[in-house]
């Protein structure tokens, strides 16, 4: 059946706003400019600053809910599920998740390219079925553990694509670019912990989507922003960029953008997008399918690698691509699409799993972590 207008909108929104997020924030990390501290300009390395704007565009998406919710019940027949109630308080321990894992994701940016960024997420896929099955009793199909050795074999080719680059004036050093890919799988393991403690404690509660995200952001938010406070004064020596070599440097981070003021689109364009791409997500998941977002993230990561070759910001590398590939099918196997394909070849119809697929709503429930 072919795409309605609205739904074609909905997934082109989610593809540039999703190739946006990462960009922007990859663009505020390549920018210099001078700070409160000294007359030099030095790199804009503010993960945690940036993690916070991330989590106001999460936040919005709370007034994105009530506005949709107050809109629907002024319609003659509201159709819109707002979910039952429920305490708010469940949602801050996969908030924390969320925290931590976004923030090591964002220190792990000033280390290493953008496409490699984004292709070392799909590890999220690994310790979530492994996680589900420990502590959900899940059960696994054989092609889902294909899905994840395969998946395991492409980050080890992104890894190695990594390891192997072309070292030019300006790029990231070699041991640089090894600790931010650690950190990103690193980061993955936590963000697996809050999608299982969203699907064990959270989602059993009938919460709207666009509501869970925005409480998230709203916990993530101000926890974070008063963190920012003792980071001011924690000194962590090289591993930081700034110049007073703390975990955070609010006020220079505030200079800097008053002293350069493109960071300041480049972190509005991060925060606006998240908001705009959660919002499409779930709206893609609900008008066409939780497989479709899948599809449209994965191109999303493709979109994000074509524009940073484009830019100059990296250098081509074919193992990336076979990376990018391996990766796209571990990820196509472990999320079932391979199942109508087969479907529809007699001589292969049946070697599809006949156990019970996914629900959708399971899927949403891991789509929303995913993303």
């Amino acid at each position: 059946m072919a795409w309605t207008k609205y739904q074609l909108f909905l997934a082109g929104l989610m593809l540039t706003t999703g190739s946006i997020n990462t960009l922007s924030a990859k663009w505020a990390d390549m920018f210099t400019a001078r700070g409160c501290h000294s007359d030099s300009e030095h790199a804009f390395s503010h993960p945690f600053v940036q993690a916070v704007g991330m989590f106001l565009g999460e936040f919005s998406c709370l007034a994105v809910f009530y506005i949709l919710l107050c809109v629907d019940r002024r319609s003659p027949e509201p159709k819109m599920n707002p979910g039952q109630t429920f305490n708010p308080l469940l949602f801050l321990p996969p908030a924390i998740c969320d925290m931590l894992a976004t923030s090591i994701m964002y220190v792990a940016l000033n280390m290493t390219s953008a496409s490699s960024f984004q292709m070392l997420r799909g590890a999220v896929i690994i310790f979530t079925g492994l996680l589900s099955v420990a502590f959900l009793g899940r059960r696994l199909l054989k092609s889902q553990w294909l899905g994840i050795f395969i998946t395991i074999l492409g980050l080890v080719i992104v890894g190695l694509a990594d390891f192997f680059s072309d070292r030019k004036d300006g790029a990231h050093k070699l041991s640089d670019v090894i600790t931010g890919d650690l950190l990103i799988i690193m980061a993955q393991i936590i963000a697996s912990v809050q999608m299982v403690l969203e699907e064990k404690f959270v989602y059993k509660h009938d919460v709207h989507p666009l509501r869970a995200v925005g409480t998230e952001g709203l916990f993530g938010f101000f926890i974070l922003s008063l963190l920012l406070i003792p980071m001011y004064f924690i000194y962590v020596g090289n591993f930081s960029n700034s110049p007073r070599h703390v975990l955070e440097d609010t006020l220079d981070a505030f200079c800097q953008i008053g002293h350069r003021p493109l960071i300041l689109l480049a972190l509005l364009g991060n925060t606006v997008s998240i908001a705009f791409f959660n919002f499409a997500g779930i709206s893609v998941t609900k008008e066409i399918s939780a497989t479709t977002r899948m599809v449209l993230d994965s191109l999303r990561t493709l979109v994000i690698w074509v524009v940073s070759l484009a830019l100059g910001w990296e250098q081509f590398h074919g193992l990336q691509v076979l990376g990018f590939v391996v990766l796209l099918l571990g990820t196509a196997l472990y999320n079932g699409l391979h199942r109508p394909l087969l479907a529809r070849i007699p001589c292969c119809a049946g070697l599809v799993d006949v156990e019970e697929e996914t629900s959708p709503e399971e899927q949403e429930r891991l789509l929303s972590g995913l993303f």
